[in-house]
């Protein structure tokens, strides 16, 4: 009886350490890839920023002023007013090394300040969007959130906003409703971010119901 045993855990053994043997293989060879990719990436040189899919805050279009003296939506008001006059670009997904490789490395600064501008705006932009809501001002907040995924924002809490508001605060009819959920899935899809999957499920299942 023991042989069979004993056979079976030398088997074992062997697989197991054949398994290892090949993860650590993979593991220092995209280490050896990484850092050969983060290498060229130091040496590129400065590129031309003019081709940027820069994000203009379309001021003339958002709610500000509708509900005065409130702190958190002062606060947010001054927030977008102040990233208008700064360049903002989404790089959702995109690592440092390759926009290096893209852009040169001497813009990565600049770059980086851009994507940093990026998340501040959909952040604030949310959280606009939600004290609105909580004041029962359902369509400005829906004038953010459009404007929010419209620049192919990640923030997963605003698509359950925005479908909330489409489904249950706007008085839309059911032919509206499902065809303004529908409009929002290929932008969902379109995204380069660990939190698509969801997104898209939210919204295929806010279109089922």
């Amino acid at each position: 009886m023991r042989l069979p045993f004993l056979s079976s855990f030398i088997l074992f053994v062997i697989i197991t350490n054949i398994a290892i043997h090949r993860s650590n293989s993979k593991a220092r060879k995209d280490d050896e890839n990484f850092w050969n990719k983060e290498l060229r990436a130091n040496g590129t040189r400065r590129k031309s920023l003019d081709s940027l899919n820069y994000i203009t805050i379309p001021m003339d279009k958002l709610p500000f002023g509708v509900i005065p003296d409130n702190d958190e939506i002062d606060y947010c008001e001054k927030s977008i007013q102040k990233l208008s006059t700064e360049k903002i670009v989404n790089f959702t997904g995109i690592t440092n090394t390759d926009l290096k490789l893209e852009y040169g490395a001497p813009n990565i600064t600049l770059l980086t300040t851009y994507d940093q501008n990026y998340t501040t705006l959909v952040t604030v932009l949310h959280k606009w969007a939600k004290e609105l809501y909580d004041a029962k001002f359902y369509h400005e907040a829906t004038e953010v959130l459009e404007f929010s995924i419209s620049t192919k924002s990640d923030v997963t809490a605003s698509y359950k906003l925005i479908c909330d508001m489409y489904k249950n605060k706007l008085s839309l009819e059911n032919s509206e409703i499902r065809k303004k959920i529908e409009a929002l899935l290929p932008i969902a899809e379109s995204l380069n971010s660990l939190s698509r999957d969801n997104i898209v499920n939210i919204i295929q299942t806010s279109i089922e119901y």
